[in-house]
């Protein structure tokens, strides 16, 4: 059996937790609750933390986390570090699994939904195969819910609320075909919807053998916006499933709750407000650190106006005696750092403020000291308390960092600048670094890359804030390119660097783009930068290819070649522009201009594979056998594990009547992917051509099953069971087809003949009349209507 005495780290936390002083109603509440079963009216299945900065909020929620430990709850903890709910569902799976308990259907999930994202936006620019014209019922109702604000659609989401439903929808059914699954689509169009109730049925099989399971979000004045109807959504319908009674959720922020969204909830939260600390309270901790001498503790308390923060920081000073107190200075820093006499100490400590996170690397790149010192120095700033560790990367305190970064920018002018500037470079040279191996087309999906980008770009900014503004918002349109999570970091960067810079254009900048993307999504965001662009920004250009990118993918096409014609006016040698000119343009079947188009994106970026095989593409849709293989083929030497370079090639083969060729390429793509819906609907046309009805149908019954909602598919299933014979089923499949795909001709074609098969002969005439006004020229069509009134004279 195993020892029940407690590990030396047990009671070290202990013993430094029995320092915790104050808050005693605060925790004694919380405690108390814990008491309580959820079928207890005195229950509160929500508590809500707010008060100023400084108040001690995040040290609250610490200490109630430890509390629902100890009464042996699996707890998660997510803070401003996360910039969307998958990314917090992240972080929570992980700390779990840290606790014993593998959330494993979850970070299967997880992962696919970051690898999925990732492919996403190549997925979209490589098109998708135009078997048919018109979204399907299922698209639509996913661009419906996109334009009430669920940003289902990537990119395209930032215009929903300009666009009709049918436009959206051209984008969910393009990114569907290409996708492994229905789930890998979802995850990237509505990953929240697929995510959610994999986290609910996970937490209900652990709430079974945890008496609770309490989730504390903190910093919620930044994650709210996110988090909080998600939460609500969550918490107050069963719209996911159903969450275990025996979850506390704590929330921490600034601001009180949302009484506009919660207010019938109030029968269910505590609101716990903070504000400073009580003049009991603030002597309490002093004396804890045994801070004692009268006079000190006046000072203290004249100092700190009782703001727990300040009060750790003073304490853990070690004042001694009154000699220690009446200095007089009037800067805010030298309250922090009244009793440290080792200058080198004073001057590490300061610029430490200056990264907004720093690691040991960082803090050597910030610091002027002796390189013998330096991990004696960090050691020394991890343990103050103004400091918390948070992901390996060290945060000071706003209330204690900002007057530290106002005291050097207004001593040192150029002290500030040159060492912003040194920091910017440090940033700079290892994102140079983290590029190794990395496509240009890869950085941005890099979440490493990105962050260095961000620490350059703040530096940046802080060194020099107007030469910098510009190159941080051509990131903040490069950003709306990759969806709402990964352009709000860029927006809070703007907004911090303009507070912590005290420049006056970057905050304007980064206040309103907060406000715009509050509240108007990407489109709101997009269309301020638009609505400000002054004439000479180099990121308009960037910005109008991505309004125009997202017309085309909701099936605006016309009004998308305007947009790219602008942003190629603005620059002319602007790739993202030509590729999604020449995809737009290969959508309205116009594929020689999309190939003069796509020669001149190799032109200016000829080492990306991904531009040779969407090359090759259009020439497969041009019906340029030769030139098709040629390019798809050297995509395929380019990036031997472009599943969709394989399974391209195999079509321009099965339609060449190569269905040899045609079979090894599906095989290949089939063997990247097993479960690529395209390539299995593709490769059934291969089994078709050899007379293999068998694996023709079991292809589809595949293809199917990770693709329900796929009206081409439902299609050629019907077909498939039609020439066996099996009319009966084929009709189910037509049905289906046409309940997606109202406007689908060659559904309502060969339901008619099935139909006429079974000797409902008016029926079938009606679906054959159906098909041919909706697409007079169809040749198949025609001669099964004349069939079907050949065999109605015969009757």
């Amino acid at each position: 059996m195993g020892s029940t005495r407690p590990s030396m780290q047990e009671l070290i936390g202990r013993r430094r937790r029995a320092g915790f002083v104050g808050r005693a109603e605060e925790r004694a509440a919380f405690r108390r609750n814990l008491a309580l079963p959820p079928e207890d009216e005195r229950h509160r299945f929500l508590f809500h933390v707010h008060g100023d900065a400084g108040v001690g909020k995040t040290r609250l929620v610490r200490e109630l986390e430890q509390i629902a430990r100890e009464a042996g709850a699996l707890t998660g903890y997510v803070d401003e570090g996360v910039a969307g709910v998958a990314e917090a569902m992240t972080v929570l799976a992980r700390q779990f699994a840290a606790q014993g308990r593998r959330f494993r259907e979850l970070e299967r999930l997880l992962a696919a939904h970051r690898e999925r994202r990732h492919e996403a936006e190549a997925a979209l620019a490589m098109g998708g195969p135009e078997e048919r014209e018109g979204p399907s019922a299922g698209s639509l109702a996913v661009a419906r819910a996109a334009q009430v604000g669920l940003g289902m659609v990537p990119v395209a989401g930032a215009f929903a609320a300009a666009l009709d439903a049918d436009r959206l929808a051209q984008g969910a059914d393009r990114l569907r075909a290409r996708f492994r699954s229905q789930e890998d689509a979802q995850l990237v169009l509505s990953p929240e919807r697929v995510l959610t109730p994999v986290l609910l049925t996970e937490l209900a099989a652990v709430a079974d053998v945890a008496p609770w399971i309490v989730l504390l979000l903190d910093t919620y004045e930044r994650t709210g916006p996110f988090l909080d109807p998600w939460l609500h959504d969550v918490m107050t319908t069963d719209r996911h499933g159903a969450l275990p009674a025996n979850v506390v959720v704590v929330t921490s922020g600034q601001h009180p709750f949302d009484t506009a969204r919660w207010g019938s909830f109030a029968d269910f939260r505590t609101d716990l407000p903070l504000g400073p600390f009580t003049e009991e309270e603030a002597r309490g901790l002093l004396a804890d650190k045994g801070v004692r001498d009268e006079p000190v503790v006046a000072e203290v308390l004249r100092l700190t106006g009782g703001l727990p923060v300040l009060v750790s920081t003073l304490a853990e000073s070690g004042p001694v005696g009154p000699g220690d107190v009446g200095d007089p200075s009037a800067t805010a820093v030298d309250r922090f750092l009244k009793w440290e006499r080792d200058p080198v100490r004073r001057a590490a400590a300061l610029a430490g403020a200056l990264p907004r996170r720093l690691d040991e690397d960082v803090f050597r790149s910030a610091v002027d000291c002796p390189e013998d010192q330096a991990d004696t120095l960090f050691g020394w700033l991890r343990g103050m308390p103004f400091v918390s560790e948070r992901g390996g990367l060290l945060q000071y305190h706003d209330v204690v960092r900002e007057p530290m970064l106002r005291l050097q920018r207004l001593r040192s002018p150029q002290g500030w600048t040159e060492r912003h500037t040194r920091l910017a470079e440090a940033y700079g040279r290892r994102r140079t670094e983290a590029e190794t191996g990395l496509r240009p087309d890869e950085l941005w999906a890099d979440a490493g890359w990105r962050d260095l980008r961000l620490g350059e770009s703040y530096h940046l900014l802080c060194a020099r804030p107007r030469a910098a503004l510009a190159g941080a918002l051509a990131d903040v349109v490069t950003a709306c390119g990759y969806g709402d999570d990964a352009v709000r970091p860029w927006v809070r960067l703007l907004a911090e660097a303009g507070e912590d810079t005290a420049a006056e254009a970057v905050r304007s900048w980064g206040g309103d783009l907060s406000e715009a993307l509050a509240g108007g999504g990407l489109a709101g965001l997009l269309r301020l930068l638009l609505g400000r662009a002054r004439g000479d920004e180099p990121w308009r250009a960037t910005a109008w290819a991505l309004r125009a990118d997202a017309l085309a993918r909701d099936g605006a096409p016309e009004q998308a070649l305007e947009e790219y014609e602008h942003a190629l006016a603005l620059d002319p040698a602007l790739v993202r522009a030509h590729r999604g000119r020449a995809v737009t343009r290969g959508g309205t079947g116009d594929y020689e201009g999309a190939l003069a188009d796509l020669d001149r994106v190799l032109e200016l970026e000829p080492d990306n594979p991904w531009n040779v095989i969407l090359r090759g593409e259009h020439h497969r849709l041009a019906r340029h056998h030769d030139e098709a293989v040629a390019d798809l083929t050297e995509g395929i030497r380019r990036d031997p594990t472009s599943e969709f370079a394989w399974a391209s090639r195999g079509a321009a083969h099965e339609r060449n009547g190569d269905l040899d060729a045609a079979l090894a390429d599906f095989e290949r793509a089939l063997g990247l992917k097993p479960d690529y819906a395209w390539a299995l609907a593709r490769r059934s046309r291969v089994w078709r051509g050899l007379g293999d009805q068998a694996r023709r149908l079991a292809d589809l019954d595949r293809a199917l099953v990770l693709q329900p909602d796929w009206a081409w598919g439902r299609c050629e299933r019907g077909d498939a069971l039609r020439v066996t014979g099996r009319d009966e089923e084929a009709l189910a499949d037509y049905d289906r087809a046409l309940e997606l795909d109202p406007g689908y001709a060659s559904a309502y074609a060969s339901r008619g003949v099935s139909r006429s098969s079974l000797g409902r002969h008016e029926e079938g005439l009606a679906d054959l009349d159906r098909a041919l006004a909706l697409t007079p020229d169809y040749p198949w069509a025609r001669d099964r209507r004349t069939a079907v009134l050949h065999r109605i004279g015969e009757v």
